[in-house]
C-alpha cells in the first residue's frame, strides 16, 4: 500500500464535485508504490519525460529530460535513475533535487497514447558504476519512489513519431554534435572552456538562432 494521501485542500475538491468516492476508490486502483510490468514497458519505451522539482522555498519548475529509447533505468520495482546530460549550464531543477530531493515525473505517450505520474524522493551521484550506463553523462539521478499513478489517455493528442533529436549523446561513445546555440557569438566568451572554439560550422547571431528555432532547424 503506497503512502500516498490527498491534501486537505484536495479533499475540499473532491467534496465540491462530488467526486469523494471515486477518488478513495483510485487511490486503491491506479494509486501504487511498485512498478508494474506495464509501467516497466512504459518506461523502457520512453525517449522523453518531464521533471518537476521544487526548491527551498517551495518554488516549482518542470523540464523537459530526453535520451535515447530505455534511457531511463529500472534497477529494481522502486527505483528509478537517468542521467543528467549537457545542458544549458544553469543545473536549475538538479540544484532543486539536491536542495529537496522532492520530484514528480510525467512519462507521456503521444503514440498509444498512455501516460504515467512517479512521485518520489531523488538524489544526484556519481557514482562511477551509476554514471556509467550512459556514455556522456555528466552524473546520475536516482529516485525512490513513493508513488506512481496510472493516468487515462484522456486529452492526450494523437501524434507520430517523425525521429529522434540528432543531440542525444552516443549509446556507444557519448559523442554528441555541438548545439546551435553554442554557436552563438555573443556567447562564446561565457561558455565552459570544453565548448569554446568548437562552433565548426561558424558562428551565428542570437537573431539567427532564433530563426532556426522558430523554422524548425533541425540544426538549432
Amino acid at each position: 500500500m503506497t503512502s500516498f494521501a490527498y491534501t486537505e485542500k484536495a479533499l475540499e475538491l473532491q467534496k465540491r464535485f462530488d467526486t469523494e468516492a471515486l477518488a478513495a476508490a483510485e487511490l486503491q486502483v491506479i494509486v501504487h508504490n511498485s512498478l508494474s510490468p506495464n509501467d516497466r514497458a512504459s518506461i523502457e519505451q520512453a525517449e522523453m519525460f518531464w521533471l518537476a522539482s521544487v526548491d527551498p522555498k517551495g518554488s516549482p519548475t518542470v523540464s523537459f529530460k530526453g535520451g535515447a529509447k530505455g534511457f531511463v533505468r529500472m534497477p529494481d520495482d522502486t527505483t528509478l535513475v537517468f542521467p543528467c546530460f549537457d545542458g544549458n549550464g544553469m543545473f536549475f531543477s538538479m540544484g532543486n533535487i539536491a536542495s529537496t530531493s522532492h520530484v514528480g515525473l510525467l512519462f507521456m505517450d503521444f503514440v498509444t497514447p498512455s501516460r504515467l505520474r512517479v512521485q518520489g524522493d531523488a538524489q544526484l551521484t556519481d557514482d562511477p558504476a551509476i554514471v556509467g550506463l550512459w556514455p556522456g553523462a555528466q552524473f546520475a539521478v536516482k529516485v525512490d519512489i513513493t508513488a506512481l499513478i496510472t493516468n487515462c489517455p484522456r486529452y492526450i493528442p494523437r501524434m507520430q513519431r517523425l525521429e529522434g533529436s540528432r543531440y542525444v549523446p552516443d549509446t556507444a561513445t557519448g559523442e554528441q554534435p555541438i548545439p546551435g546555440w553554442k554557436r552563438i557569438d555573443a556567447i562564446q566568451a561565457v561558455l565552459p572552456k570544453r565548448d569554446q572554439g568548437k562552433a565548426d560550422m561558424g558562428l551565428i547571431t542570437m537573431d539567427q538562432w532564433g530563426e532556426m528555432v522558430g523554422k524548425g532547424d533541425p540544426l538549432a
